[in-house]
């Protein structure tokens, strides 16, 4: 590590020498946002540089001769609402391609251009909205290039652990969001995903393809379905269209490349891959596990005519995880040791999509396919020498087919979008599980094969009023499926919503959304069986329901900085609640492993409600910044039927983010998160039972005292700093990134075997059993209290070389 940060010292040094003017180029084309159809002398600017042009007939544009910076892109015609591209990177190793969608200003002013606000607002969501550009997820201190730490800066969105990118969003549990890569649904973003949610340690999706991504925290368009908390759409850029070119990039955990270039004269490709090298940092390090990942991205765009194209995209990752038996000196590592199993995973997704446009919109359709293979198995005391050792057993697929149609309208003032969707799902399960319960020890031992058809349909409607002041969307959305005659009426789950917003006055609107949304519940939950039968669908189990209730004020300046104020309020109804455990599986799903695995019934309630400020500053004189607050209640139902805050309750979270471009291409920035502790579950007596430790290696929780202590607040601060540089043909960017530079650490408790040590103080033998005379099943191990919490500022190296 010191050699490589002297060599980047010496490197900045020494680099002026080889540098020479370099100028770089922007291009794209300006196309109508529902026809396609190219826009001719459109006036297109770089602000505050004085460097323009106005597109060609084919609505194709070029700017030459611009130096290498992040720059706004503006493009404005007549009769059009102006559109600016924000932070776009501008290099000499290749064209930075700025494509523009116009949208036809409503009113009849033919002869007006219409400024539209720095900040993404649409007629469906004109609350609880904010997009992302790569810029933003690039330079994020802490962030490491991964959209789930990088919208924990925004407000809202609550974080269980530094090492998890698990959403919690308003409230709302892991497993309410869903992932959308150019409309294409991925089921997972994660690597090591927990089945059954949608958290992970590290993000596999390759930020250096994104355009840009929207994050909806409530407010959902008709067409996206099955969220209760959060949607994110991820749109991709394409290949470049000139010649071949690539990207190699080595990081503190993993080395990847990406390549991109035309094939013929209307086909362009992106593709990358990637492999961590932790395991051999863990090791190097005593930790007990050694993970090691692996992941895939490719895009393929035909433009077949200004009417048609179609595009071919591809995700996928394959997960490595094993135990390092040598670091077992800590209570620590003894507790991870004991609690992990060896889980290798995979998944993937592959999706096609067609755009037909015509003279007033577009059809758009999407045919994909998506599988998660998730194992995990367990041997007690990591001894694999007898199968009468193992505890743990799993294998599991999650299979699904899907069609999506849908078709967009624009006339004048009105704007349509209605469609419709069919998904094949198969859910494969085959379980093996010693674990110990308030009834006392039981085998799980089952196997499951599920599949059946989903279908849905939606349609929404939007208007401006008053020249564009009052904008005003009602949209319905219906879902079922052949589950279970609970789940196949689509009426039964009929989600209405409308949104409003209007503006006072030119900067500042007052924006409302009212909505309900259904969600299925986790394949896991669908799939398990007892004795042959699908239990949960025998108890009646039904989609989960959500209320929301958004409305804020948005204030926006000349100087691109908007000032949000939003009240929410989520009601819950038909959540899973787990039998054996006597918990909604609400409180579920912000660690690794499996949940709701285990018989459920629908009858458990919930209510998330609070207020978010945010202040927003996009890129002004080389600053920018967010400051995030959030003041939010969550809760739900405990056994009793009585409302206890759920296990993401945070109360108090503030996020300050602010970063400063310098001369030479230097950048710093800065990220400090405050949030007060999360509420858990003290230890059962039950706990130290010899049979109940034998086959569940931990404290188990007293359910009847759910959620009643609190870990402590988090404070954490994050550094990083940029540096970059340009030559002929290739560009480079080194970065330094520090992680919990203030070392907090929140207190995590655990307990574990109190074993006997040897004369150095290494543990020795199995644990001690404090009453060895009586029975079995009242015999008890002698246990004690340790702290798993880690503390430490975790620094990075980075070096992105692109060609």
């Amino acid at each position: 590590m010191k050699r490589t940060l002297l060599f980047s010292l010496l490197l900045a040094l020494c680099m002026p020498v080889f540098l020479s003017a370099q100028t770089g180029v922007v291009t794209g084309y300006i196309t109508d946002a529902f026809t396609n159809q190219p826009i001719g002398f459109a006036n297109v600017i770089i602000p505050g540089t004085g460097f323009g042009t106005i597109s060609e007939d084919d609505g194709s544009y070029r700017i030459e001769g611009v130096p290498p910076g992040l720059y706004d892109v503006r493009a404005s015609f007549v009769g059009y609402t102006e559109k600016t591209a924000y932070e776009i990177a501008v290099t000499n190793s290749k064209p930075a391609v700025v494509d523009f969608k116009l949208e036809e200003f409503s009113s009849e002013l033919e002869e007006v251009v219409v400024t539209a606000s720095p900040f993404k607002k649409t007629a469906e969501s004109p609350v609880s909205l904010r997009t992302i550009g790569v810029a933003e997820i690039q330079r994020n201190p802490g962030g490491n290039r991964d959209i789930s730490k990088v919208v924990q800066s925004l407000p809202g969105v609550t974080t269980v652990s530094s090492f998890r990118n698990d959403l919690i969003i308003r409230g709302g549990a892991p497993n309410e969001n869903r992932f959308y890569l150019d409309d294409v649904e991925v089921p997972n973003i994660n690597h090591f995903a927990t089945q059954g949610a949608s958290g992970g340690p590290v993000g596999l999706i390759n930020v250096s393809f994104i355009r840009e991504v929207d994050f909806y925290s409530g407010a959902f368009p008709a067409n996206r379905g099955n969220a209760l908390s959060s949607v994110f759409q991820f749109q991709q850029r394409d290949g470049r269209d000139d010649r071949m070119g690539g990207t190699f990039m080595v990081g503190a955990s993993d080395v990847g490349f990406s390549l991109e270039g035309p094939i013929g004269d209307r086909v362009t490709y992106l593709v990358s891959a990637r492999r961590s090298y932790l395991q051999f940092l863990f090791q190097a390090l005593e930790l007990p596990f050694l993970p090691t990942y692996n992941d895939a991205q490719f895009k393929i765009k035909f433009k077949i005519n200004p009417k048609h194209e179609l595009y071919l995209m591809g995700l996928g990752a394959i997960d490595q995880f094993e135990l390092n038996l040598d670091a077992n000196d800590t209570p620590a590592q003894q507790f991870l040791l004991n609690n992990l199993p060896v889980s290798p995973q995979w998944n993937y997704t592959n999706g096609l999509v067609y755009k037909y446009y015509q003279d007033n919109g577009y059809w758009t359709f999407v045919l994909s396919r998506n599988m998660l293979n998730n194992e995990s198995k367990k041997y007690a005391g990591n001894d694999e020498s007898s199968e009468d050792n193992l505890l743990l057993d799993y294998k599991s697929q999650e299979i699904e087919n899907k069609l999506r149609i849908e078709r967009t309208v624009r006339q004048g003032a009105n704007k349509w979008l209605y469609g419709g969707g069919y998904e094949f799902v198969k859910y494969n399960n085959r379980t093996f599980n010693r674990i110990f319960t308030p009834a006392g020890p039981q085998t799980i031992d089952y196997q499951s094969d599920l599949d059946f058809h989903k279908y849905y349909a939606f349609a929404q409607f939007s208007r401006n009023f008053f020249q564009d002041r009052l904008v005003l969307s009602l949209g319905v959305r219906a879902d079922g499926n052949s589950y279970s005659d609970d789940m196949n009426n689509p009426l039964d789950q009929l989600s209405p919503r409308f949104s409003l917003s209007y503006a006072l006055t030119e900067r500042l609107s007052a924006n409302f959304n009212v909505g309900r949304y259904f969600q299925l519940p986790p394949y896991t939950v669908m799939g398990y069986q007892e004795g042959g039968v699908y239990v949960n669908r025998e108890n009646n189990l039904k989609f989960i329901r959500t209320d929301h209730l958004v409305f804020g004020l948005e204030y926006n300046t000349n100087t691109s900085t908007r000032f949000t104020v939003e009240g929410y309020y989520k009601k819950y109804n038909n959540y899973p609640f787990l039998i054996r455990d006597s918990l909604t599986l609400a409180n579920l799903g912000g660690d690794f492993g499996v949940i709701g695995n285990e018989p459920v019934v629908s009858r458990s309630k919930g209510q998330t409600y609070g207020v978010e400020f945010l202040v927003q500053q996009r890129l002004y004189k080389g600053f920018y910044g967010i400051a995030a607050y959030t003041l939010g209640w969550s809760a739900f139902e405990d056994k009793e039927m009585k409302y206890v805050p759920s296990s993401w309750d945070a109360r108090h979270i503030l996020n300050l983010t602010f970063g400063k471009k310098f001369k030479g291409d230097w950048e710093a920035g800065v990220n400090w998160r405050f949030q007060t502790g999360l509420p858990y579950t003290p230890f059962s007596e039950s706990s130290s039972l010899v049979s109940s430790w034998d086959v569940n290696n931990r404290a188990l929780p007293d359910y009847d005292q759910l959620n009643t202590l609190r870990t402590g607040f988090a404070n954490t601060l994050d550094v990083r700093i940029d540096k970059k540089w340009y030559f002929d043909k290739w560009s480079m960017n080194i970065y330094i990134d520090v992680e919990n530079v203030l070392a907090t650490a929140v207190a995590t408790p655990a307990l574990i075997l109190d074993r006997p040590k040897d004369q150095n103080g290494t543990p020795i033998g199995d644990g001690v059993i404090i009453n060895p005379d009586a029975p079995y099943n009242e015999q008890r191990y002698l246990l004690k209290e340790v702290d798993t919490s880690t503390g430490t500022p975790i620094p990075s190296l980075g070096i992105m070389i692109e060609i």
